[in-house]
């Protein structure tokens, strides 16, 4: 791989004195080719291949076969799906393509350039074609398998004379009991490379694997940690599954290599032996707030950590573990919800915000349900938060829930629990749904308007009666919550259609405010600068704008409302050189400057495994910065002039950004 870094022709004439050597005199070339490279050929010696050697594209599967290995592997295939095509965004009309491979090198889905997929027919890089070590030789999907690691073969790398006009990168991925499981791939003409093309890959392969992890483990406490606070969220951040008893059920194998140890010495075992922490002391601290995190120390080392997924309910938060008192508990965790947005916080002199402020605040500590309204992004969860931390609940569990987010079948899981064995692949103890986990507090539900009917019914049932009944149980539970419910769509007129209850509308409307579009509103320069002061608050001077810069701010329309402008904010700020205070109009994207700007930044809230996953899961402004240069970098072909006039910084300025990897 390192053989990349130099110089393209110095490169091809060591490749041409390497196969010479090799094949011609059967001498190890040392030196000459990365050692990846070097094993990956005397492998494919061992085999009886010869360098001249064709692929038989008799042994392709037919359409039958494939589509049952296709449905044998649908558990990858429906998790890489998704990143596939996002990295083929990345890489479109680059004479490449994306591909999906098993663990035994069967190609199960491609897609990519048409120009560049059709010369590829000939060596068989399409579905059904298997690229083990032992049927093409050295490839970049044939060699990870191989070595189990990330790997980049560059044209004349390649065993077969027949594949040297391609350059492939491709990752390992792992599932969530550490077994190699597939293989993610970007093929492309070698005249085409790109240096950051591997590095692309490594991290799109962490994300599919961080959604599998995640995905199996839906109904379970997640450990998340890394030694740093900001890769907390990022596909670089260790996972642990944890039962309510406090067993370590799985740990991803980035979480293994953090702490130094393997699989079998943590599944199974006590979280208190692994992490050598209270569980239950972290639960009570962190339950509030799944933005916080706590600093402990595991074999003397520092170590962030943060939860996730099904956190028990507060009321049973003390009794569902049973660990040792005398382990030490984190040394110090950051504020909780009750220390986050308030009614008066959220104030900042727009008039129609002011309204539905002092609407809201009228109701506080009143057993009324509230209805927010407004476009996607326009700030209706924070509402919620603030209306949360305003009123006598604010010590008490905020709960959210997506309903457009989470599909039909689990919904109703997530919502109301189920008791154990409910349902096959249910935990044997059960866990308590959202409405359950929410008691003493408040249960937000985002985008109710995309509830399935037949939850509306079960629903109403449980604010009538203020009980829920998990799945599969007969036993009512007694619940006191408050109830906010958040929606984009106009809910009268989908009771018109007949696809949202009249009765729930009535009983979820009891008020209702509407969030102003970012637009609309009056107070956008105060909104500016209290984001700034927020993501500027470790810097020793504070951040101002240029006169142009707020210009192009207030005159611009915010398809993408105030997530779309915090994206750009903290983007702008991560882009300063150290010592600069100054945002201009060079620190914003050129979409604040076109007539008629398209919502291209408010799609950026959307799953973006190249960009967007590091600005919403991070906190570190260096890490941002380092996000915007790789993509800037990316965008401009590797071309370092181009990129850092794209971002109006020096070349030395984009130079110290890429270096601080």
């Amino acid at each position: 791989m390192g053989q990349l870094l130099i110089a393209p022709e110095i490169h091809g004439q060591r490749l041409q004195q390497a196969r010479q050597l090799f094949f011609d005199h059967g001498q190890l070339p040392d030196g000459l080719v990365d050692p990846i490279i070097a094993r990956s050929w005397e492998r494919c010696r061992r085999f009886g291949l010869s360098e001249a050697g064709l692929y038989n594209a008799a042994e392709s599967l037919d359409r039958v076969a494939l589509k049952t290995e296709q449905e044998r592997n649908s558990y990858l295939i429906n998790h890489g799906r998704a990143i596939m095509e996002h990295v083929y965004d990345q890489i479109r009309e680059s004479s490449s393509m994306v591909i999906l491979a098993d663990a035994n090198g069967l190609l199960l889905e491609t897609v990519g350039d048409a120009d560049f997929v059709s010369r590829t027919r000939r060596i068989a890089l399409s579905p059904g074609a298997s690229w083990d070590e032992t049927n093409v030789g050295t490839n970049a999907i044939g060699t990870v398998l191989a070595e189990e690691t990330a790997t980049a073969v560059f044209g004349a790398e390649h065993f077969l004379d027949q594949n040297s006009f391609l350059t492939c990168c491709a990752s390992p991925i792992f599932g969530p009991d550490g077994r190699l499981i597939g293989v993610l791939d970007i093929s492309g003409d070698y005249r085409s490379n790109q240096r950051h093309t591997l590095g692309l890959v490594r991290l799109s392969s962490a994300i599919v694997e961080k959604r599998l992890f995640e995905s199996l483990h839906i109904r379970d406490i997640l450990v998340c940690f890394h030694p740093r606070a900001d890769y907390l969220g990022s596909p670089k951040e260790g996972i642990a599954a944890v039962s309510p008893d406090g067993q370590v059920l799985a740990i991803n194998r980035i979480g293994t290599e953090i702490l130094g140890i393997r699989q079998v010495d943590a599944v199974r075992r006590d979280f208190s032996m692994v992490f050598e922490s209270n569980l239950s002391a972290l639960v009570d601290r962190l339950r509030n707030n799944p933005q916080a995190n706590c600093e402990i120390n595991v074999n003397g080392k520092p170590l962030h950590l943060q939860l996730r997924g099904q956190l028990p309910p507060q009321a049973m938060a003390g009794r569902v573990f049973d660990e040792p008192a005398a382990v030490r508990p984190p040394r110090r965790c950051e504020p909780s919800a009750a220390s986050g947005p308030t009614l008066d916080t959220l104030n900042t002199g727009d008039a129609r915000l002011q309204a539905a402020i002092d609407r809201a605040r009228r109701i506080l500590g009143r057993d009324i349900p509230i209805l927010i309204q407004g476009e996607s992004g326009a700030g209706k969860e924070m509402f919620a938060k603030g209306f949360h931390n305003s009123g006598p609940r604010a010590t008490g569990p905020f709960v959210a829930l997506n309903c457009a987010s989470i599909p039909e079948t689990l919904i109703e899981s997530e919502l109301f629990g189920y008791q154990g064995g409910a349902f096959t692949g249910a935990r044997k103890e059960g866990a308590p749904g959202k409405i359950q986990q929410a008691h003493g507090g408040t249960l937000f539900l985002d985008e109710i308007g995309d509830m399935p009917l037949n939850l509306q019914a079960r629903l109403l049932r449980v604010l009538q009666e203020r009980s829920v009944t998990p799945l599969g149980s007969t036993r009512a539970i007694q619940v006191d919550i408050s109830l906010v419910c958040a929606t984009h769509r106009k809910l009268r007129e989908e009771v018109a259609r007949g696809t949202f209850r009249e009765d729930l509308y009535y009983r979820l409307n009891g008020m209702s405010v509407t969030m102003p579009a970012l637009r609309e509103r009056t107070d956008i320069q105060t909104l500016v600068a209290k984001i700034a002061a927020s993501e500027t608050s470790t810097r020793r001077q504070p951040v101002r704008f240029s006169e142009n810069a707020q210009q192009a701010i207030r005159n611009y329309t915010w398809p993408g409302n105030i997530r779309q402008l915090f994206n750009v904010i903290r983007v702008a700020i991560a882009l300063l050189d150290d010592d600069e205070t100054i945002i201009t109009e060079s620190h914003l994207p050129e979409e604040l400057f076109e007539i008629d700007a398209p919502a291209a930044l408010g799609a950026q809230t959307a799953f973006d495994p190249w960009a967007a996953a590091p600005l919403e899961g991070a906190n570190s402004l260096d890490a941002i910065s380092r996000q915007a240069a790789m993509r800037a970098l990316d965008a401009a072909g590797g071309n370092i002039s181009s990129a850092a006039r794209q971002l109006g910084i020096s070349r030395n300025t984009l130079y110290r950004k890429l270096g601080r990897m």
